[in-house]
Order: structure tokens, then sequence, then C-alpha cells
């Protein structure tokens, strides 16, 4: 029997309490809302248990599960957690969550708190949502690629299959009349209360902004943490700070150690990366009389309470992905935060007390922050939307219900990866193997690649790959950019070292968080055995990135390399060495790329495994050094000459076709002597003198004998040839 939530949610004094009535009538009556409440207003927790006592007698969502999306996974497992703790139990009875690698749900449970790939996953399997009365999308201001497609697919699942399926937008700094015209002009609810005053502070600075004000470098670290030492002894309560990335957290904590902190100080990072258990002692209270330092990523920005801060001192930055079409890669970028984030991270300090928000920036900079981040859609690289709506069978993506519509050029670059991945056909409709692909908890290049792997009897170390190219590099010496001393230590086959060289220095938590990875992705394919040879790594990766095969050019010690996909990329390490390599790790440059973790690949391994994709053309071009035309049979893999010969008896038809660019090159290359120019004088004078001959003579200067090179060469063309290293001429 379900119980009445109502004085639970009342007690709690959150300010969202008092638009809960209204929320629930409109849901009541309508299929769809919207909510818009500022950060702590409670909308994470009280929300979802509001919605659960809808579940008394024959209501709407009588014998049906709430189904919640919340972005990050920490955030789901504190969601849940806090929700269960307010219900006197554990995760995994009324409320739980499912993450792609934890979860805790059971058969009671009620109320589902999943991230974003969970809640595909679910639509995918059932397009009805069987026994889901509400979906609810929480902090849906961050607009990521699968919170867009959840709510698309969502829209089309109530619209075709399930009338009486509700669904709920909750956000804290976006504009809510926007998704209410998505949702078929849904009720706008806003909660205008707040949690205690924020008292706003700036950085003294200059009249006009840093010549890089994105640098995290020394001079960062040490302003960050002068900063932390004042709040210590000026404020009370605990502080939170927010870092761009993990890089940061850690010179940063390094440099409050040196300090003469008082005992009573904990400083405790807070991440992605980190352990649950390390997590949660960033979440949860500090001892009586402590108080703590929590160094955050912008992780911290949304959903989650940190008991006890009462100041925040905000860097500014934040560092996002960022994917080029033109190159095909991701990178991560530091960038100067939004004016919602910003508000975002202020609210974090009135949460549970009036606090103080010092932001690292004079306030006159704010006028050059942006309203509010680019949607993830936008920007991100598609192949997983791509494969995902070709699974759903979306042949037009337009015909779903989006806020901003996928990029046309974006997509369809990734729908050629995906038809040369065999995951879907040419008219866009996924085959079994990419049916398999999405089936999995991966990037669909490892997806693919752990199948393909795993059919050749590779498959435990294409799990191990996979497992650490999605999670955090256990290696210290992230310099070393060879993949295989990664899967050495996975596979505990490394050897142990000696004074000259000493064993690889690991993160022993992000070690075994790859460790079990692996584990569910081999129980996911029903993998068995130890992991293969660690040498093989590089035809593993290529089944992964056939685009980022690369060949050498020029020597070994340059450590240059052409990718297939046509760009050039640098390799500094012994690695370098190999004739092939496969980039798992790179980043975009404007003309060549710097690989950060490469595995090597044997020649006969793409002879033998990518036979399809080699083709052999002839080719004839102009050699500009030897000004000559040259001619060869090329055996290419993508933009890669894997082998080339010469063709000793070009057909006329194809030196003639050589670029047209190089007219003007080839014509001075012909052998004109001082009789042949005197013959061309002259009967160019006899052109000219037509009035008084009478007769009609060619005109034989360099411009018609360009544009007629095809008519008067022609005939000389046939068997006209010379050894070159290149080909015939």
């Amino acid at each position: 029997m379900v119980r009445d939530f109502s004085s639970l949610v009342r007690d709690t004094g959150l300010p969202v309490n008092e638009v809960i009535a209204e929320l629930l009538l409109a849901l009541r009556e309508g299929r769809n809302a919207v909510l818009e409440a500022p950060p702590g207003a409670g909308k994470t927790t009280m929300v979802p248990l509001a919605i659960l006592g809808e579940g008394r007698g024959n209501g709407w969502l009588a014998k049906k599960r709430i189904l919640m999306l919340e972005p990050r996974r920490l955030a789901a497992r504190a969601a849940a957690s806090r929700m269960a703790e307010l219900l006197g139990e554990r995760a995994g009875e009324t409320v739980g969550y499912r993450t792609r690698l934890d979860s805790a749900v059971g058969p009671r449970t009620r109320i589902e708190v999943v991230t974003e790939g969970i809640l595909t996953r679910l639509i995918q399997d059932d397009p009805s949502l069987e026994g889901t009365g509400i979906v609810v999308f929480d902090e849906f201001h961050e607009r990521s690629v699968h919170a867009d497609l959840g709510l698309a697919l969502t829209l089309e699942c109530q619209s075709a299959l399930r009338e009486d399926l509700r669904v709920l937008v909750m956000s804290a700094t976006l504009d809510g009349k926007e998704i209410a015209l998505l949702l078929g002009g849904a009720p706008v609810i806003k909660s205008f209360g707040s949690s205690y005053p924020v008292d706003l502070r700036y950085l003294p600075g200059a009249s006009r902004p840093e010549r890089a004000d994105t640098e995290t470098g020394p001079d960062f670290v040490r302003k960050v943490a002068s900063a932390v030492l004042s709040a210590l002894s000026e404020e009370a309560g605990s502080v939170l700070v927010f870092l761009p990335g993990t890089g940061e957290i850690k010179r940063v904590e390094g440099a409050l150690r040196e300090k003469a902190l008082t005992p009573d100080v904990d400083i405790v990072p807070l991440y992605g990366g980190l352990s649950r258990e390390a997590q949660d002692l960033a979440i949860r209270p500090s001892p009586l009389g402590r108080r703590k330092v929590v160094l955050a990523t912008s992780i911290a920005e949304t959903s989650l309470t940190i008991d006890g801060i009462r100041v925040v001192i905000d860097s500014g930055l934040k560092r996002v992905p960022r994917f080029s079409p033109a190159t095909g890669l991701s990178r991560l970028e530091t960038v100067r935060v939004t004016r919602d984030s910003a508000a975002q991270r202020c609210g974090r300090a009135g949460r549970v007390a009036p606090g103080v928000c010092l932001r690292l920036w004079p306030e006159h900079m704010n006028a050059a922050l942006k309203e509010r981040a680019s949607p993830e859609i936008l920007e991100a690289d598609l192949l997983p939307l791509a494969l995902e709506l070709s699974v759903w069978g979306a042949a037009d993506p337009e015909k779903l219900k989006w806020l901003d519509p996928p990029p046309k050029g974006a997509l369809s670059q990734a729908r050629e990866l995906l038809i040369r991945l065999g995951a879907v056909n040419h008219d866009g409709a996924a085959t079994a193997h990419g049916r398999e692909m999405a089936g999995l908890p991966l990037h669909p290049r490892l997806a693919h690649m752990v199948i393909r792997g795993n059919s050749i009897g590779l498959g435990a170390l294409a799990c191990g790959i996979a497992a650490f190219l999605t999670e955090r590099d256990f290696l210290k010496n992230e310099r070393d950019p060879d993949l295989r001393h990664r899967l050495e230590l996975l596979s505990g086959n490394a050897s142990g070292g000696d004074a000259a060289h000493p064993p690889h220095p690991i993160d022993r938590h992000a070690f075994e968080r790859v460790k079990s990875a692996a584990r569910q992705i081999e129980k996911a394919l029903g993998i068995k055995g130890r992991p293969g040879d660690p040498d093989k790594a590089g035809l593993l990766l290529a089944f992964a990135y056939p685009d980022r095969i690369g060949k050498r050019r020029g020597s070994a010690q340059d450590g240059r390399y052409l990718l297939a996909n046509g760009r050039g990329a640098l390799l500094q390490a012994s690695t370098a060495s190999a004739e092939y390599i496969v980039a798992a790790s790179l980043e975009g440059g404007e003309r060549e790329s710097r690989v950060f973790l490469a595995a090597p690949l044997l020649g006969s391994w793409l002879e033998e495994y990518f036979t399809d994709q080699i083709e052999t053309i002839d080719v004839v071009d102009w050699d500009q050094q030897e000004r000559c035309v040259i001619a060869r049979t090329e055996r290419r893999f993508s933009a890669l000459v894997l082998s080339e010969r010469p063709i000793k008896d070009p057909d006329k038809d194809m030196v003639l076709a050589a670029p047209q660019g190089d007219k003007a090159e080839r014509h001075r290359a012909l052998p004109w002597d001082r009789n042949s120019e005197n013959l061309r004088a002259r009967i160019n004078f006899l052109s000219r003198a037509t009035d008084l001959t009478g007769v009609a003579f060619p005109v034989l200067s360099d411009e018609k004998l360009l544009g007629s090179l095809e008519e008067w060469l022609r005939p000389f063309a046939s068997g006209m040839t010379s050894e070159h290293p290149k080909g015939s001429t």
C-alpha cells in the first residue's frame, strides 16, 4: 500500500513544497508539465516522493513506477540514497537507481533514478514503457545529447503507444516556455522560493581581463589556494571550490597541504572518477567540530546537496568536450562558465544556511559571459545518437520532437562511419550487428570492437581495452602513449621492473574501476578467460578506429604519421618506430594531431581483416620536382597507400588527363629547343599576317597550346616513357 507522502514532503520545509499541490493537480488533469525551480529548492528529492503518493487507490500512477533521468552517475546515486533515507530505507527498496556500472533496484522499487544511457536502453527495449507511469527529466537545462534523445523518444512513445504516460521536465535555469510548447502546451509551474541569502563577492581586478583567462598554471593554483585560506580564516562552515578538472584539483590539493592548515580542516576531492567511498566522504556531513574543503568539478553544480557548505569559491572555469566534424575528433577544452552555470554554483552556498560566494574574476567580466552553454547536440559526437535513431527506426529524425534538431552534416558523417562499421545499411536501417552494438553500454566504436574482437578469439582483450578507454587512465605517467603497457598491467603480466626500469606507478582506484568495467562488459557478452596478447591491441583498435590507422612518413625518429582520414599525426614515443599505428586518443591541431595513446599495427593485419576496404586504383600525377607525369597502380586503405608499382605503358588518355592545374608545367617540361621555338615564332608571325598571305596559319602561343594540349600532344604521348622511381613518365 502506497503511503501518503504529503506530510513527509511538507515537513522538510524546502521551497519547492509551495508548488507541489499545483504540480500534482497539473499531472492529474493533463499528461505533461514543466517545473522551474531554483538551485536548492528540493525538486530532485521532493517531487518524485510527492508523485509517488499519486499511486494510492485507482490514481493515474496506480501500480506503476516513476522513472527519473539524472544526468550524472554520482547525482543519480546520491538522489536515490537521499530519498530512501527520508523513507527510513536503503536504496534498492522503494527507491532505487541504475547507472552504467552500478545499480540498486528490487521487486518493490517504485522510483528508479537512472542515468541517460540507461533511459535510452529502457525505451529501446520496451517502446511502450509498460509499467511506467511517468518519466521525469531532472536538470534538463544541462541539455545533454542523451537527455534530448530520451525526451524525443519518450514523447513519441506517448504519442503513438501510451496516451496515459506522463512527462515532467524539471530545470533550474532553463526558460520553461519553449519546453512547454514542445510538450504540447504543458503548464509551467514555477517555484520562486529560495533557501538562504548568499553574499556574492568578486575578486578585485584590473579594468581589463587577463591575457589568457582560461589559463590554469601555477598562478591560477596560487590564486585559488589563497582564496581558500582566506575563507577558512574569515568565514564559518565548510568550503566548496569549483575547479575545471581533476588535474587542477590535485594541484590545488597539493598546494593546500603544503600550508599550515588548522587540524580541524579536511581536504576532500569530488569528481566522477573517484570511488563511491571517496565521493560519499565529500558529500556527507563533517564530524562534529570539523569542517572540510571540497575541491570539485562541475559535477557539484546540480542535484547534489553537500552538507555543511557555507562558502563557495568559483574559479569561473569548466572543462567541456568539443567535437570537430572536420577532423572527427573530440577534445576537452577549458572554457569560461556561463551565467546560468555561475548561478548554479553560487546557489550551493545557501542550501543549509546563509552563505558566501566568491567569484575569482572581476565583476565587470560578467558582461562577457555567455547566458548559457550551447546544447550538446549541436557540438557533440553524434555517432551514439545516429545509432540509436537507426535502431529506433527514425529514418527521418526531423519527425521526432526536438528542442534543437541534430545538425544534418554531423549526423550524415556519423551515419557514414556506422555504415563502415557494418552497423547500419545504406538506407539507414540498423543491421543485426548494429542492434547488438546498441545493446552494449559502450560507445558504438568500442561496441563494434568488442563484438568483432570476440569473433576472432580476442574478446577478453577487447573488453579490457574498451573498459580502459571508457574509464580514467590509471597510469600515473600518462605521457607514455603505448596502450600495451596498460594492458600488460591489467593482465598481470607486466614485469616488476628494476633499478634502471622501475615498474609503472598506477592509481589503484582507477585501476580497479577499469577491471570492474571490463568484467561487466565480459558478462554482457558472455566472455570468459584471460586477456590475450597485448601486442594485438593495435588490431582491436583498428576495428574501433579505422579512420585513425596511421602509416609512418619520414624517418622513425620523426614520429610523423598520415592517418587514414587524411590528417597528419605526431607520436613522440618508442611506438613511433612502427610502420603502422592506430591512435586511440589524440588532439586535433590545425595541421596535425598529437597522439596521446596508440598501439602498433602489423601491415599483414590490414591485408587479412580489412580486405573489403582496400582498393586498387590507377593514379596519374604531375611530379613538381621532377617535372614529369608519373603513372602508377596503388593499393589504398582510405588515404593510406599500402603499396604501389609503376605502370610501364600508361594509357595516353590517362597521361593527358593528369591534373589540369599542371598543364603549364607539363608544357614547359617538353623538350623545346631553339629550332622548335623559332618554328613557333615564324608560324605565329604568319598567323598574324593572314590578311596579307591569304592563308590561315594556327596560333601557337603558350595560351593556345595549353588550351589544346590533348589535341596536338595526344598522337605523340603513346609509348613515350622513361624510368622513374615513382612510376612511368
